[in-house]
């Protein structure tokens, strides 16, 4: 057979595979039609029969048709396309579907359910249960006897912490407690009484251990009232490196303190539970405080398909197992399905466990709940991290139509108060993450004292590009503009000029609406999108970065006096003027007579050089200020300003000029 034969079998079996799949989706879509409006349970199975997703629904039919229509997620898709065929059970109402849900998934162990995983978690302080007990961070939380502190979410100030503790009180430092003929060295530099040597009995040292475990358990005053006299009295004696380790040591032991929950509970045996969810990423924190003690901290890591208010239960019948290990109170984010876990608890694992939110003025339990969730989120971020956000990338590749995988997202902001110091921000996301090392910012010349984001974006993008040709780099694979259609537009003109095809996309901030050039109806994506959220993370960064340059203008604007810039004035001389004329139009409108007396000069010439000086520079600001003004009602006439081709040939022109000066 030859090579014409082979391509056309290859695209005839192309095309009938083409073919089964769009049939199979109209039969799950025909099958999602005629589900009944009652409560259930509905099974999605592979084309080998294996189930791959259990789940409930109030409405069978809401439910189940609702996955083919409008658009979907990259995990959505993903379910539909492995998905051969939907089965369903009916049931009185939602709380039996609860129930059949949870002994199915543990019966099938689908491939998209629920399946605990334990990650990372938050270091706690060990302090062992031995006659000479050693102190240390760890992970592990062992029933072995000891005292256990924390979590503490900032791992650096719980490392200057021990170490200080390390250095203000002599404690063993070893691992492990062996008998020595003759110390270590941390006894010779009296950090340590070496117990291995018996050179200090049980009673005193642990009169150390009682002293520091008074401190993590909230007793911190008076000790931070001895390091403080400790930490002057070191400065007094000019033993400046011994005040600083005790400054750092107070400070240490403050963050600690604000961030240490676990003396703060009452004897009531509860757990906390909360989860942070990005797309079908799902991270659950369980805090575990028995006798009001924190006797266990546990993440695990979940991919789920289910709604966030549908989580919390598929996850509770998932980790709770054993009536035995199931706590008087569990607290929760939200009210959300209370009613079922409760009943759940109660007729399932016989048990008179209440399911609640803390009270608005239980504020340990606020504290520990909030901790639960910061410890999920931070989860998250490293599996987003160590994955690179790649599911993300995917859909908006599909989503925008473009050729490559958006690696290299580029993203632009505008930030100015009324036209002035206005500002561009470039920021960068490399594998779906912030690649900060490229963050750049553009402070904008031809919008300078006027309103014109149009033509900001275009200068900011003309000064971007035009750099990257020069200096033959690598281009973005996205452009992601904080704006509507008109900005988009702008940018779009000024890569045409520059010969660039490099896919442009807005973000609108009132309905979270993507742009794309030329085409004023935008595309919408549902609040779970991948790709919805790692453009709002891009956009989000770019307005954050903008903003907090323009703040840093305005604040030293309003710190440095304006008569600094007139020659010859310097510091003195500025704080001599603005005491005399108090404003820029006082001096300008004075006498040279006047200038030379305030600052005693004898040269008339060099007083009428600094008056001439303020004269020009009040012109100068009026004149901006006049510009401004008009600009407030010109902007619209902008886009037919940029359509002329010589115009935006001599901004790139411009811009040219200005990458050069960068440079040099």
């Amino acid at each position: 057979m030859n090579q014409k034969a082979f391509s056309y079998v290859d695209c005839h079996v192309a095309m009938l595979l083409a073919m089964t799949g769009f049939s199979m989706r109209n039969e799950l879509h025909e099958t999602a039609l005629k589900a009944p409006q009652s409560s259930g349970v509905y099974l999605w199975r592979d084309p080998n029969g294996t189930i791959i997703y259990v789940g409930k629904a109030k409405n069978l039919k809401n439910r189940l048709t609702s996955y083919f229509t409008g658009q979907k997620t990259v995990k959505t898709r993903l379910l539909v396309s492995r998905a051969a065929s939907i089965e369903y059970i009916t049931t009185t109402n939602e709380y039996e579907a609860l129930l059949l849900e949870n002994n199915l998934i543990k019966k099938h162990n689908p491939r998209y359910n629920i399946c605990l995983k334990d990650g990372k978690s938050y270091p706690v302080l060990r302090v062992t249960k031995e006659d000479f007990p050693k102190i240390f961070r760890t992970r592990r939380i062992l029933q072995d006897g000891s005292l256990y502190f924390g979590p503490y979410p900032n791992v650096a100030a719980l490392d200057t912490f021990i170490e200080n503790i390390y250095k203000l009180y002599p404690v063993r430092h070893c691992r492990t407690l062996h008998k020595r003929e003759t110390p270590c060295l941390y006894y010779h530099m009296k950090q340590c009484k070496a117990p291995c040597c018996g050179k200090i009995d049980k009673e005193e040292y642990n009169n150390y251990i009682e002293e520091i475990t008074s401190l993590l358990s909230g007793q911190a005053e008076s000790t931070i009232e001895k390091m403080s006299e400790q930490m002057k009295a070191a400065a007094a004696n000019l033993d400046f490196e011994k005040a600083a380790r005790l400054r750092d040591g107070i400070k240490a032991l403050m963050v600690l303190q604000n961030q240490n929950i676990v003396e703060s509970f009452d004897s009531e045996d509860r757990d906390y539970i909360a989860h942070y969810s990005e797309g079908e990423l799902v991270s659950f924190t369980v805090l575990k405080i028995r006798q009001g003690k924190l006797l266990g901290r546990e993440n695990y890591r979940v991919e789920s398909l289910n709604e966030d208010d549908e989580l919390l239960a598929e996850f509770m019948a998932a980790y709770y197992e054993d009536s035995s290990q199931i706590p008087p109170a569990i607290y929760v984010q939200t009210e959300a399905q209370s009613e079922f876990i409760n009943r759940w608890l109660s007729e399932q694992m016989n048990t008179n466990t209440r399911v609640c939110v803390p009270a608005a003025d239980d504020k340990h339990g606020i504290a520990a709940l909030n901790m639960a969730r910061e410890n999920a989120h931070e989860d998250i971020v490293r599996r987003l991290r160590d994955r690179g956000d790649t599911p993300a990338m995917k859909e908006l590749k599909t989503l925008l139509g473009l050729d490559t995988l958006p690696v290299r997202i580029e993203g632009f902001d505008i930030a100015h108060i009324g036209g002035k110091f206005p500002v561009a921000s470039l920021i960068s996301f490399y594998n779906g993450n912030p690649d900060k090392k490229n963050y750049r910012y553009f402070r904008l010349k031809t919008t300078d004292g006027i309103i014109d984001d149009f033509q900001s974006m275009r200068e900011a993008a003309t000064r971007r590009y035009t750099r990257l040709l020069n200096e033959q780099a690598d281009l973005p694979d996205l452009i992601l503009i904080d704006g509507g259609l008109g900005q988009v537009n702008a940018v779009e003109e000024i890569l045409n000029t520059l010969g660039l095809d490099i896919p442009v996309a807005g973000l609108a901030k009132r309905d979270e609406e993507i742009y794309l050039p030329g085409n004023s109806t935008p595309i919408n994506l549902p609040k779970r999108s991948d790709a919805l959220r790692l453009l709002q993370r891009v956009r989000d960064e770019t307005h954050r970065f903008a903003t907090s340059r323009n703040q840093k203008l305005r604040t030293k604007e309003n710190t440095d006096s304006i008569f600094l810039e007139l020659p010859g004035v310097g510091e003195k001389r500025a704080v001599a003027l603005q005491k005399k004329f108090i404003t820029l139009e006082a001096l300008a409108a004075a006498e040279e007579s006047a200038v030379a007396q305030c600052l005693h000069i004898k040269n008339a010439a060099e007083a009428a050089d600094i008056l001439l000086a303020a004269k020009q520079l009040l012109a100068t600001r009026q004149q901006k200020q006049d510009k401004q003004k008009k600009s407030l009602g010109t902007a619209g006439t902008t886009k037919e300003k940029a359509a002329e081709a010589g115009y935006i040939s001599s901004l790139v022109d411009e811009a040219m000029g200005y990458a050069v000066a960068e440079k040099k």
